[in-house]
Parts: C-alpha cells; sequence; structure tokens
C-alpha cells in the first residue's frame, strides 16, 4: 500500500489554469459574485483537514442551478476544473484545489424548495445545512437525523456520504437519500430518484453520486427522507472503568436489537478536552453517551434494557439529561470535541481517523489502535459512533516536528490495515478526498478502482470535476 500522503503539488496534478477569457465570460455572468482576491480563494482551498492551503484561482458564488450550469459549461470549454464548495467543513483535503481551477460556493443556494409533510419528504438546495433544514421543519413535527456534528451543507453531506451520531437507527445519507438534482462535467442538468420510497427502474445514479466527493458532478438539489419527531426522547451518560467495558456494552445493546437512536463514545482524553472547553464537570473516565427515541414507555423499555447490559460490564447508574436545555448541552459539547482536543495543544494539528468494523470486531479494533497509540507518546483522544462500528481516534501532532508527522501516519496506517483485516473500512463517513486515496487502493482492489475509474471516464472525459480526488486517474 502506499502510505504516504498523496502531494497535492505533484507532478500528475499539474495546475491547469483559467484562462483570462474564462475570467471574463464569467465575471461578465456573475459581476461581484465573481472573486480572486486571496483571502477568498484561501478560504475555499482548505476544510478542517491537516492540509495547508491550496486555494483555487477564481471563487463563483452561484445562486441557482441554471448559474452552476453555466459555470461548469465554461469550465468544460476551457478544461478548468471545477470543485464544489459547501460549508468547508471537510476533514479529507476535498476542497483542495491541487489542479487549480475555479471553486463554485454553494451557500447562497440555500432555499428548502419543498416539504411533504404527508409523505415524509423534503426537496432542498444544495446550500442548506442540516441545522437550517431542522428549523424550518420543526412545526410540522418533523426533522432530519443525519446528524455529523459540523453544521455542513446538505450537498457537501450527501457528496461524501456523511453520517453521525444518529447513523445507529436512521442510517446514513446514502440510506436517506430519494433523488437528487445534478450538473454533470458537460454542463447538463440531469435528474435522478423519486420522492418514492422505492423504485427498480433503471441503475441507481442516485447512490451512484452519493458520496462522489464532487468527482461525477454538482449537486445543486436533494431530495430527503423526513421523519416524525420522537414522542419521548431522553439522553443519558453512563462510567465505565474501562473502554473495554463500554466496548462490550455496545456489542451487547446491538447484538439484542435495542433500538438505540445515539451511542457516543468517549474516552478520559476527549472527556477532559469537552469538560475544560464547554465547562462541563463530567468525570474523566470512558463513558457512553446515549439517546433513546420513542413512546414514553418505549423509551423506558429501552433505557432500563440498556442499564442492566451496561451493569454487567461495570457500567454505574445512569446520569439522566432530562431537559431539552441538557440535552443540547451534552450534545453540543459532543460535537465541539475535535475543537476542545485541539486546544489542548496549542499550534497542533489533527488527523481523525474513521475506519469502522463489522459490530462483532469493534473491541479488537480499538483495543489494538489504543495499545499503539500508547506506546507511540502521540497524544490522541477517541470519540465513536460505536453503535454502528464506527470510531474516531484522533491524534494531536507538530505539523512541523517529521517525526511525528511520520508516527502518525504509521498509526494511521496500521488502523486501516486492522480494519480492513476485519472486513471493515477505511472511512466510515469522511470520505476518501485526498489522504486516503491509498487506502482505498487498499481496500477496494485493482479491478473496482479500475471500474471506478470507468465511470469516471464516462461522466467526465476531461476530468474537470473535483480532479484528484479518490483515485488517480
Amino acid at each position: 500500500m502506499n502510505a504516504a500522503l498523496p502531494h497535492p503539488l505533484s507532478p500528475e496534478a499539474a495546475p491547469r489554469p483559467v484562462p483570462p477569457a474564462m475570467l471574463a465570460a464569467l465575471r461578465q455572468r456573475f459581476g461581484a459574485r465573481l472573486s480572486t482576491a486571496v483571502a477568498v480563494r484561501e478560504q475555499h482551498g482548505r476544510g478542517e483537514s491537516f492540509y495547508a492551503a491550496l486555494p483555487p484561482e477564481a471563487v463563483v458564488y452561484c445562486e441557482s442551478t441554471e448559474e452552476v450550469a453555466a459555470a461548469v459549461a465554461l469550465a468544460g470549454a476551457h478544461a478548468v476544473p471545477v470543485i464544489p464548495f459547501g460549508v468547508g467543513s471537510s476533514l479529507e483535503g476535498h476542497l483542495l484545489a491541487v489542479q487549480g481551477g475555479l471553486s463554485l460556493d454553494l451557500g447562497r443556494m440555500n432555499r428548502v424548495v419543498q416539504v411533504h409533510a404527508e409523505d415524509l419528504t423534503a426537496t432542498v438546495q444544495a446550500g442548506v445545512t442540516r441545522e437550517q433544514l431542522n428549523r424550518e421543519i420543526r412545526d410540522l413535527g418533523l426533522f432530519f437525523p443525519i446528524d455529523p456534528g459540523a453544521d455542513a451543507s446538505l450537498g457537501g453531506m450527501a457528496a461524501t456520504r456523511a453520517s453521525g451520531t444518529n447513523a445507529v437507527r436512521y442510517g446514513t445519507m446514502r440510506e436517506n437519500v430519494l433523488g437528487l438534482e445534478v450538473v454533470t462535467a458537460g454542463g447538463e442538468v440531469v435528474r435522478t430518484g423519486t420522492r418514492a420510497r422505492k423504485s427498480s427502474a433503471g441503475y441507481d445514479l442516485t447512490r451512484l453520486f452519493v458520496g462522489s466527493e464532487g468527482t461525477l458532478g454538482v449537486m445543486t438539489e436533494i431530495t430527503l427522507k423526513l421523519y416524525p419527531l420522537p414522542e419521548a426522547v431522553s439522553a443519558a451518560t453512563c462510567h465505565f472503568p474501562s473502554i473495554a467495558a463500554a466496548v462490550q456494552t455496545t456489542i451487547a445493546i446491538i447484538q439484542m436489537g435495542v433500538p438505540i437512536a445515539r451511542c457516543e463514545l468517549l474516552d478520559a482524553h476527549a472527556i477532559r478536552a469537552v469538560n475544560r472547553h464547554s465547562k462541563l464537570s463530567l468525570r474523566e473516565a470512558p463513558m457512553l453517551l446515549m439517546e433513546f427515541h420513542g413512546s414514553p414507555a418505549g423509551v423506558r423499555e429501552q433505557a432500563q434494557t440498556v442499564q442492566a447490559i451496561a451493569r454487567e460490564q461495570g457500567g454505574e447508574d445512569f446520569d439522566w439529561a432530562s431537559t431539552p436545555e441538557a440535552r443540547s448541552r451534552l450534545w453540543t459539547a459532543r460535537h465541539q470535541a475535535y475543537f476542545a482536543a485541539l486546544q489542548t495543544r496549542p499550534g497542533c494539528r489533527c488527523q481523525a481517523t474513521d475506519t469502522c468494523v463489522p459490530i462483532s470486531r469493534l473491541a479488537q479494533s480499538i483495543d489494538e489502535s489504543i495499545a499503539e497509540a500508547e506506546a507511540s507518546g502521540i497524544p490522541y483522544w477517541i470519540v465513536g459512533h460505536v453503535g454502528d462500528g464506527n470510531f474516531h481516534l484522533s491524534y494531536l501532532f507538530d505539523p512541523d516536528d517529521a517525526a511525528e508527522v511520520a508516527a502518525v501516519e504509521r498509526l494511521n496506517l496500521q488502523m486501516v490495515q486492522r480494519a480492513l483485516r476485519l472486513e471493515g473500512t477505511c472511512s466510515g463517513e469522511h470520505g476518501i478526498g485526498l489522504h486516503k486515496m491509498g487506502y482505498l487502493q487498499e481496500e477496494a482492489g485493482p479491478g473496482a478502482i479500475e471500474m471506478m475509474r470507468g465511470i469516471k471516464r464516462a461522466l467526465d472525459p476531461l476530468n474537470i470535476m473535483n480532479p484528484g480526488k479518490i483515485f488517480a486517474l
């Protein structure tokens, strides 16, 4: 396996400049919504990954599907790369303009187009964020459950096949996207899927684009499944004598079929950082943060079952967050764990892994990964959506220390190879982007990678759609 970081400036990623004629045409069409300012370009050439910014040559703020199509058609005519941009929360280098080109900012495409409450569906523009959607449908007694932590755009979430804290019960973006409006590399607007809950009509193009990371087209509208707000919601924390006990509890919960909505693991390092950042007083010991949805009786039954399972592993009595405000405070602190941990080592960068394994292999994957991290001496912390076998072991390292950078890459490689041996995946939700291209080759194999290349060449023959990501052509 090629374990080295793919270098953004490698020879095969030579920049393809935006010619003056194209800039002039863009300026005529978009006016002040075309920017070549350095600060704007740098903002659009980075995400939350550890890579330094690699900015595009220009940024266009689009406000409609027609404008996206016009910009992509111009880029295609000049063979210039196009990189879709949502809110910039990517963790794997998806937004770096490795071959230069044009960033399409879809943040102004933020309209909820239609809500069909009776069918439990909504169609939104790609720039709508998950929190915005939930605010707009709350009074209808509905919610959209996919929660990756960041207030990401729904277009970006579909592009990376995101999931998050609710995935154990509600699934990922793959299960919750019904249809798309997509601008292809040729500037054509196509629609995939319908509002129906199932279809046997032709190839499943919707799921082809979901998870394609902007390499096949630009999603401009997404039709989503919605869910009724639960009648009752309860959240609880439970501390354990060890990480192993918390993980074994999680495995038993899933294997017994308890329909738990959220089951998050935090280790002592994560809790220490969260306490300091969010001014909480959680005990600094391995902890499961859980949430139960359903009827009042159903929630009580779920909680009683899980409490009994936890006690068998040495878990303590639940501490309940009994009000919406208390629940919100707990989950906000969990979602801010990434930034909380960064503050514990000023000047550091974070490499956040996201392997996912079958639930029966979760304990082995976590235990062996912790042992390697402890032996390395690199500061680390763990959070995880362990209910679906996905966890994040994040390393804090000095980007100017070559030895630490090499150690973190070695740890990441070992963790990915372990996940693959355990019949899991190198990425449960962050996507491939730049950083995991070598890992995907190991996971998928040359035949599957060549099939992906074939799809890419067929839909994007000039290789203008977010080139240099997922795999090399």
